[in-house]
Parts: structure tokens; C-alpha cells; sequence
């Protein structure tokens, strides 16, 4: 079977996904959240992914791979229990597919209703992090949605593995496997992203030249998940412990997330913050690289260039730079940023004010670790990915980024020519929804 007779399979599976009933997901969820725990299926995953590690830790010592990719491919018990917990989680959440959004009567015996529904079938392409398959595995069927999935040839055993404790899940409930694809050669990308009759969105998951790659070679609209440029920034008011703490947490509890901060902004007034900030830091072993006003207060941090405020480290590596005000904070977020997560630390509740209200990013924080935006903290079970764009959805993308809505109008004969104004008129009166 090709490519197209399989998304063609896929859109078929997408009709019985999302006629199920609430408790039938569920138990879909619930079987495969069990599915994962079972000794046999975890040991299979956790030998496959071995494998995998192997292979990459060769690679990273040629240099053909960096050592942020080779930590995100990793599995373990732990992390699985995190991913199963996430399963469970969205296995709770209320029934999100038909749910009525809008109920509102026309006129009399004239009745419209709007009303949510899934997308169809999502191409996903991420990065080599299998527990994102689970997710987005688990994301597509709470939607209603079948799902082709491309992984990075760094977890092929993995995704493979992974895939197999899918699919035997699905069949148990007598659901086509076609509902999950796992795509498998680089060449399918683009075969996949010229497949607009048969796929509803693509969800690219890479560095801002890989998003632009799909954009550029698909008619299929597309929610990017791109670099994660963070920043952290330290008001003239912020408080030293609270700038230590979030710091600590922001850049080096994994570092190799797109939610770590990369950047650390600080006011000339916020010097007792900063000296918090780089003395927790040491102690975690972070190299610092700052600019020539932040050597100077500590002159044992290497020199950052002007490179480094548009790197996305992805490891033990932080740049800082003095700004003289907030103004000049926000502008450099705007500058470098990726409108992805960004902080600030202040006391000031104006100062904090002004930054959430100013800054252009799909997650912004006061007085907390950039580390929060993700979909299993935000309570949304799962995450597709964290979109850096503005459109349908942004930020972490949960069941409700992956559903879009129908009108249905319920009548009892009635035709527009009724209605003018010597005629009939509409009541246009909205009713409560379920």
C-alpha cells in the first residue's frame, strides 16, 4: 500500500474515531495508558530504545549529532510513567468532540447549533523524542482525529516499538490501524505535505529553517512549533531568592527542552538579583556568556557575541546581557525572541504589568520558571506541540487546538423568503449550551 491508499485508509479510521462515544474514547485511552505499563510492552520499548541510544552516542562522538537531540531521544521508566500519567489525564477530561458551542434560536422551530468536531486526519513531523509519539498518538484519538506521524530517524526503534503497543490497542477496539500511519522514509515528508485532498493540517515540529521547509512545499496549512528562544528578565525589583529559584529551574531541570531559557535579561538595578542568578548557576555548572557590562560585575563569564542572543543552546549554556530599562528588555525580546515562552521577575506589579501585556509570545509569566509551558502542566494531558504561531491555535496545543466546528440548523420548513421586514422576523435569542 502506498502512501495516498494509506491516508485514504487513515481518512476512513478518522469517521470511526470521531463517532465514538465519550466513554468508548475513554477506554480507548484507558487501554492504551495500561498498554504501556504492561512489563513485556515496556521492556520491548525501553530495549528498542536502547538501541537507539547506542546508534546516537555513536553519532554524537563523530559530531553528526548534538548532545541536546541525544538526551531528548531518551527513555526510561520515569518518563514513561510521566507519559502514561498524561494518557490518564486526558482520559478524565470531559467529552470535547460534539460538544455544542453555540445554541441559539433563529425563530420558533428554527434552531441553530454550533458544533465541535475533529479535524480529519493530521500530519505530524517532530523531533527525535518518542514520548512525543504517545502524545501525539493520544491527543489525536482523544480529538477524534487519525494521524500520520513522522519521527526522527534517531528513534526509529523507538517509534517502532511504540507504534506496535498502538496499533494493538487500536485493533482491541476494532479500529482500523490505519488511524495511526508511522511514516518511516525521509522522502514520505514530502510526499505528505503534497497530500492537501487528504490531509487537514500539518504540524511541524523543528528549528525555524526546517518550518520554513514545510511551509514552502505544502498547500496544507501548517501550526509550527519552532525554536524556543526564552527569556528570563530581571527587573530592578525583583527579589534575589525568587530570581535563584526560577533561573535554576528555567535553564538546568532539562535544558534540552524548548521551554529552557537561553537568554537572561537584567535592569542595571537588578545587580543583587543577577549575583544570585550566577552564583546558583555555577553551582549547577552552567556556562555563562555575557556582555561587557555583565563582565564587569562578573569577570570570570566568557564573552558573549551577537550570535548568542539568537542561539537556542538546548544544553548547559546561558547568555545574559544588561539592558538599561524595560523598554530595552522588550525590544530585545522582539529582536531575538521566538514568541515562544518569556519571563519576567519583578516585584513591581506595574513593571509585571506592562511585560505580560507587551511581550509577544504564546506563553508569558510572572515570577515563574519559563519550565511551566507545557501541556501536562497546564492540565491539558498532552501536548502536539507548543505553537509559536497566532493563528487557530498557540502555545501548548491540547485536544481544543486539534478540533474545529460545524453549523447545524434544525427547521421545520422554513425558507429565507419567509423573513423581511413586513414578514416574519428572526428572534436570534441564545440559549444555554451543554
Amino acid at each position: 500500500m502506498n502512501l495516498r491508499e494509506s491516508l485514504q485508509a487513515a481518512r476512513l479510521a478518522a469517521r470511526r474515531l470521531a463517532t465514538l462515544s465519550g466513554p468508548e474514547r475513554s477506554a480507548l485511552l484507558h487501554d492504551f495508558a495500561a498498554a504501556l505499563t504492561e512489563p513485556a510492552a515496556q521492556q520491548a520499548v525501553l530495549a528498542a530504545n536502547a538501541k537507539d541510544m547506542v546508534a546516537a552516542r555513536q553519532e554524537e562522538k563523530a559530531g553528526r549529532l548534538g548532545a541536546a537531540l541525544v538526551k531528548r531521544l531518551a527513555l526510561d521508566a520515569k518518563k514513561i510513567a510521566t507519559t502514561v500519567d498524561g494518557i490518564a489525564q486526558l482520559a478524565r477530561m470531559p467529552e470535547l468532540v460534539g460538544r455544542t458551542l453555540t445554541h441559539r434560536v433563529l425563530d420558533h422551530g428554527l434552531i441553530l447549533k454550533r458544533v465541535s468536531a475533529p479535524l480529519g486526519v493530521l500530519g505530524v513531523v517532530f523531533e527525535a523524542r518518542p514520548d512525543a509519539l504517545v502524545q501525539i498518538t493520544s491527543l489525536a484519538w482523544k480529538s477524534g482525529n487519525a494521524v500520520a506521524l513522522k519521527g526522527g530517524r534517531e528513534a526509529a526503534e523507538s517509534n517502532r516499538a511504540l507504534c506496535a503497543v498502538a496499533h494493538a490497542v487500536l485493533a482491541k477496539h476494532g479500529i482500523d490501524t490505519a488511524a495511526m500511519l508511522l511514516l518511516e522514509a525521509r522522502a514520505e515528508v514530502d510526499i505528505l505535505l503534497g497530500m492537501d485532498d487528504l490531509v487537514e493540517m500539518i504540524i511541524a515540529r523543528g528549528s525555524s529553517e526546517f518550518i520554513r521547509h514545510v511551509r514552502g512545499h505544502t498547500r496544507i496549512p501548517v501550526m509550527a512549533h519552532a525554536d524556543g528562544i526564552c527569556h528570563v528578565y530581571l527587573h530592578q525589583s525583583a527579589d534575589a531568592d525568587i530570581a535563584a529559584r526560577v533561573a535554576v529551574d528555567a535553564k538546568c531541570s532539562y535544558p534540552a527542552a524548548c521551554n529552557a531559557v537561553e537568554t537572561l535579561l537584567w535592569d542595571a538595578g537588578a545587580g543583587a538579583a543577577l549575583d544570585a542568578v550566577v552564583a546558583a548557576l555555577a553551582q549547577q555548572k552552567v556556562e555563562l556568556r555575557g556582555c561587557a557590562e555583565t563582565r564587569k560585575r562578573h569577570p570570570h563569564i566568557k564573552a558573549a557575541t551577537d550570535r548568542d542572543w539568537d542561539t537556542e543552546y538546548g544544553a548547559l549554556v546561558l547568555s545574559i546581557r544588561q539592558v538599561p530599562d524595560i523598554g530595552e528588555a522588550l525590544a530585545h525580546i522582539a529582536r531575538h525572541g521566538s514568541r515562544h515562552t518569556d519571563a519576567i521577575v519583578a516585584q513591581d506589579a506595574e513593571a509585571a504589568a506592562r511585560f505580560m501585556a507587551e511581550v509577544d509570545a504564546a506563553c508569558v509569566f510572572h515570577n515563574a520558571s519559563t519550565r511551566f509551558s507545557d501541556g501536562y502542566r497546564f492540565g491539558l494531558g498532552a501536548e502536539v506541540g507548543i505553537s509559536t504561531d497566532k493563528l487557530h491555535a498557540r502555545g501548548p496545543v491540547g485536544v481544543e487546538g486539534l478540533l474545529t466546528y460545524r453549523w447545524l440548523l434544525y427547521g421545520r420548513g422554513q425558507c429565507t423568503t419567509d423573513y423581511s421586514p413586513e414578514g416574519r422576523h428572526y428572534i436570534h435569542r441564545d440559549m444555554p449550551v451543554d
